[in-house]
């Protein structure tokens, strides 16, 4: 059996699937070659024990062995510590760097203002659109002359990658042609693809069980 085992929920509603964050640790290991496998979670009633492993009552969580991680951003610079094609030594602090910016300067842009054109809020009453708005072109300018961000593909293409696939669903990225062509090239890659089917099928297997049960 193999050592790593990826925690995600049994099933979400529709609108998430594909985007559930456990796709990005597929995403990774699969670029890996690492072997896994997966363990399902409940999506309703969460047992306390889930707590024990993310302290947030989120997915995805990554067992290995007797050690247990949380947070996409730390397992995937873990990840990267397993797999050097991901995070050469070379590279590691560049890598880093820009894992932490996928988070911390993008992700906490693009989600809130993602959640409010879901909502269908109009852009005028939203405050986080000239957030957001601004930080899509500083990643477009970053882009600009470069295949991904820190020399090869990395885990850092991998999450930030997903983060721009969230703005993207809203049409974030129109004014943003090098983000644009940068998430067609990280989302053709065979790991995504794989990915990607593999969660989808995922969360139709729990709506199967729950026709059943």
């Amino acid at each position: 059996m193999p050592d790593l085992e990826l925690v995600t929920y049994d099933w979400v509603p529709e609108p998430p699937r594909g985007f559930v964050r456990d796709l990005r640790i597929r995403w990774a290991l699969e670029e890996a070659g690492l072997p896994y496998r997966v363990r399902s979670t409940p999506f309703d009633d969460r047992p306390p024990s889930h707590l024990a492993h993310q302290p947030f009552n989120q997915v995805p969580w990554l067992v290995d062995g007797d050690r247990t991680l949380f947070e996409s951003g730390a397992i995937l610079h873990y990840i990267g510590g397993r797999a050097p094609a991901l995070m050469p030594k070379d590279r590691h602090e560049e890598i880093t760097q820009w894992l932490f910016a996928a988070l911390n300067s993008v992700e906490i842009a693009t989600m809130p203002w993602g959640f409010a054109r879901f909502m269908g809020r109009d852009k005028a009453e939203e405050p986080w659109e000239s957030m957001t708005v601004p930080r899509l072109k500083q990643v477009d300018a970053a882009l600009q002359g470069r295949d991904w961000l820190a020399g090869d593909f990395s885990v850092a293409d991998i999450l930030m990658a997903d983060v721009l696939r969230f703005a993207d669903r809203f049409d974030g990225l129109a004014e943003c042609p090098a983000c644009r062509d940068y998430l067609a090239r990280a989302t053709a890659r065979p790991g995504f693809v794989k990915a990607h089917d593999d969660q989808i099928a995922h969360f139709e297997a729990g709506d199967a069980a729950r026709a059943e049960g």
